[in-house]
């Protein structure tokens, strides 16, 4: 039965129709301090984000009645909270198409204690400091139509407020940073992530893809989040 504490500590629900691979999550979890909600299907994974706030999803892909990426599109709908794929080896397709319904980082199975908490600690703490009112300087990151509110962690475009994830607020505040200047992949996923970068061109074109959709009129003709093949990203008009 899913029951939370009345604690400040993060709420995570953790999807899996396999029990024992969900019992090891949860256990995991709690033992570095955090509550948990668990779920055998999309379908109450869904239902208990909107009864319960949530500041991480670790979401399996394969799942009965309601699959992880299906749950991913309706759950992102719902909450910008951060949410962790899980998926078998193998499944790259699904992990791409994971990422591009809304998800910010994936998690092949099997994997170590210390991989999950990593990734979970890192998803956490960009969630958790979107939110913080803690910086308080006021500084606005600002390029011709983009306007990056840091105190307020909101975006705006062309004066309208644009609605990002986590990850998506912290790349665009570091491409915003340094207008002009070309970020590799690598450069953004350790800075962003906050851990080593191996083989994640796909995931961060995905994400930067997800924002071009977000703040350019034309996706296809971006006005100003461009690609310079084989070397990286930057903001410019």
């Amino acid at each position: 039965m899913n029951q939370l504490k009345s604690t400040n500590s993060p709420v995570i629900l953790i999807a899996d129709d396999d029990r024992d691979i969900l019992s090891i999550i949860e256990t995991i979890l709690q033992e570095d301090g955090y509550q948990t909600l668990t779920a055998s299907d999309g379908e109450q994974a869904v239902m208990l984000v909107q009864t319960h706030a949530v500041q991480l999803l670790i979401l399996d892909i394969m799942m009965p009645k309601m699959n992880g990426l299906q749950a991913a599109t309706q759950i992102r709908r719902l909450t910008n909270a951060p949410i962790l794929m899980l998926s078998a080896k193998g499944e790259q397709s699904d992990r791409v198409i994971g990422l591009n319904m809304g998800a910010d980082d994936y998690l092949v199975k099997p994997f170590f204690r210390d991989e999950l908490l990593a990734r979970v600690h890192s998803l956490l703490r960009r969630y958790l400091s979107l939110g913080s009112a803690s910086d308080n300087s006021g500084n606005l990151l600002q390029y011709y139509e983009l306007t990056l509110n840091t105190e307020l962690k909101k975006l705006y475009v062309r004066g309208d407020e644009i609605r990002l994830t986590a990850t998506e607020y912290k790349i665009m505040s570091l491409l915003l940073s340094r207008p002009g200047r070309i970020f590799p992949a690598e450069e953004i996923y350790e800075r962003v992530w906050e851990q080593d970068s191996y083989s994640v061109e796909n995931t961060v074109m995905i994400h930067i893809n997800r924002l071009r959709k977000k703040i350019e009129l034309n996706p296809k003709k971006p006005e100003y989040l461009k690609v310079v093949w084989g070397i990286g990203y930057k903001i410019e008009k």
